[in-house]
């Protein structure tokens, strides 16, 4: 059974309640906070392993906690919304959300995306310099380079990066991505990857650099030279 500690932020009582209840029977240790300047000073005061946070707080909203947290620490952050615009989702991401759950939504699906955050929050045994052609990749720093050229990246940037980085020449599904990326399914109809492939160009290919991250019309993305 799981031993680790989840805060959840979140006014409504009911939804509070109902997810407190599902984690609590998952074997999590839980705390509740009510609004975002509470959450922040129990995550301050005893730091959780993961936190379930909604987007529409009193006072501090969700995504102001949400960029206080990521900067105080790397805790993995799921973010509860109403909000189902793909703008939305990308913006909540951008904050430092790792994962972005609709509501309304059953326990089942809120107990497999904590189960997937924590997977993807165990550290890598040990970190290494990704390289292909002169793009570079700090798994440690989290750093990437385009020659000599420094590229900062978000959180999501980084792992879309890293995904393509550690498969070379290879045609990468949308469902390949989804699954290594966002550890879910947006929807059939999501443009998130196209949004998120095009940050990475923009950004891969500034100052007149050649492109990299190649579409393959119908399938997904490839990460190769230019033929």
């Amino acid at each position: 059974m799981p031993s680790e500690r989840v805060l959840v932020i979140e006014d409504e009582a009911r939804i509070a309640q109902f997810i407190e209840r599902g984690l609590i029977y998952e074997g999590y240790r839980v705390s509740v906070a009510r609004d975002g300047q509470t959450g922040l000073m129990i995550a301050r005061d005893n730091p959780p392993d993961l936190v379930v946070l909604d987007w529409m707080l009193p006072g501090l909203d969700g995504l102001e906690v949400c960029k206080r947290l990521r900067a105080a620490s790397d805790v993995p952050i799921l973010m509860l919304t109403a909000k189902d615009d793909i703008k939305d989702r990308v913006t909540g991401l951008d904050a430092g959300a790792d994962d972005y759950l609709v509501k309304p939504f059953s326990v089942d699906e809120l107990m497999a995306r904590v189960r997937a955050l924590f997977r993807r929050s165990v550290p890598a045994s040990r970190p290494e310099i990704l390289r292909f052609a002169d793009l570079t990749l700090d798994t440690g720093t989290h750093r990437a380079y385009r020659a000599e050229r420094p590229i900062d990246l978000t959180a999501k940037e980084y792992e879309l990066l890293e995904l393509f980085m550690r498969n070379p020449r290879q045609v990468l599904t949308r469902d390949v991505i989804f699954d290594r990326v966002w550890g879910y399914d947006f929807g059939g109809e999501s443009n998130i990857i196209e949004v998120y492939v095009r940050y990475l160009r923009q950004k891969t290919e500034a100052d007149g650099a050649h492109r990299l991250i190649h579409t393959v019309r119908g399938v997904g993305y490839v990460l190769r030279e230019e033929e």
